[in-house]
């Protein structure tokens, strides 16, 4: 078993209006946000940038309409990237030099298309959405980004899981006990210009696991996030787990089964999203605790062997694991419950405590996605 520490990291660095509390209201905000955007294609030769008369650190972006547009941090930072320039010493130079060494990075390059996201309207505070005349450049990516655009993804969610409130799955509580209503501040919900971040879980029906840890009998909640961006910070992502509670900090504790898809923003994003992450989501909310039972017992039933040469064998040809991880593993799993390795539940408990030793979070969710693919064997 292992801690989730993404909700955690969203909820701590989210300012007030990125949260939200229902994902009625957060699919309110990402229509009217898609409504106020326009993509489209453009040469890099028609691109210039120009600073903004009476503001020397001010840079706006002309397109062949030779129409100005106010690049948020996000899209400067690409345009930047696009140039090979570093944007942080950029942002350090007044405008007028900051945009000569732009338009002399968008001639030094090969001429290529490149995908403009345009918002319309002035900034309107930290959300950065554009309320006025001017538009916003809000992303500058390559001609092949697919952008899957929040509401639907959201809008995938509502359809299945209901508003994130009332129903199974449902923002979660705190140390298992059901919130009196969502805040802002225990929110799980989030969304801005550049990005969204949903976990739901349902800990009304929960699913009894009998000897579930050194011979004990307890209970495992289903819960899921779900990500993306329009922009191109992220890739559009979704991980299933088991768990046993949520903290006040939104911190998941002793989760396992995790299990993930991700899907980069290329031309056919959309297309995986409707064919891979779609029906991964109807899968969930049509699982039943009963089934998950059976599986659990199902992995609990399948041995491996109480040899320790033998587990060793079967986690280095039936897995990515070095032998040298395989040993941790069997090791991890020993200190968590105090016996060697038998079954495959055994194996998945291992791993997922060996992959609470991991710094890098990437790290820990390549060991515990293996960890599901251990414990799927069995069904």
């Amino acid at each position: 078993m292992t801690t989730l520490m993404k909700a955690s990291h969203q909820w701590a660095t989210r300012p007030d209006d990125q949260r939200f509390t229902s994902l009625d209201e957060m699919l309110a905000f990402s229509r009217a946000q898609r409504e106020r955007s326009r993509s489209l294609a453009v040469s890099s030769r028609r691109l210039e940038a120009r600073p903004v008369a009476d503001d020397p650190r001010a840079l706006a972006v002309l397109g062949p309409d030779g129409q100005p547009t106010l690049p948020s941090h996000w899209a400067f930072g690409q345009l930047a990237s696009r140039i090979k320039a570093p944007a942080g010493y950029l942002r350090t130079l007044p405008s007028d030099i900051a945009a000569d060494a732009i338009n002399h990075g968008l001639k030094a390059r090969g001429i290529e298309d490149v995908g403009a996201l345009l918002r319309m309207g002035e900034v309107d505070g930290d959300s950065q959405i554009m309320q006025g005349d001017t538009p916003q450049l809000a992303a500058l990516t390559g001609p092949n980004y697919g952008r899957v655009w929040n509401s639907d993804v959201i809008a995938a969610i509502v359809h299945r899981f209901g508003n994130g409130v009332d129903g199974d799955f449902t923002v979660p509580g705190e140390f298992g006990k059901a919130l009196t209503s969502v805040t802002k501040d225990n929110t799980t919900l989030f969304a801005s210009d550049r990005d969204m971040f949903i976990f739901l879980a349902d800990e009304q029906n929960r699913i009894e696991v009998p000897n579930r840890r050194n011979g004990q009998p307890g209970s495992l909640a289903r819960g899921f996030f779900v990500w993306n961006s329009e922009v191109g910070s992220t890739t559009l992502g979704i991980s299933t787990f088991l768990f046993d509670y949520v903290c006040c900090n939104r911190i998941v504790w002793g989760a396992q089964d995790v299990q993930e898809i991700r899907i980069r923003h290329t031309v056919s994003a959309p297309d995986k999203f409707i064919e891979e992450v779609g029906p991964a989501m109807i899968a969930y909310s049509k699982s039943s605790a009963q089934g998950i039972n059976d599986a659990i017992a199902a992995a609990q039933a399948r041995k491996i062997s109480g040899e320790e040469d033998e587990v060793l064998d079967f986690l280095t040809k039936r897995t990515r694991f070095s032998r040298t991880q395989a040993q941790a593993i069997n090791l991890a799993h020993m200190a968590e419950e105090g016996r060697p390795i038998e079954t495959l539940w055994d194996a998945t408990v291992g791993i997922t405590a060996y992959a609470k030793g991991q710094t890098h979070q990437d790290a820990r969710i390549d060991i515990e996605r293996e960890g599901g693919k251990v414990m799927s064997m069995a069904r």
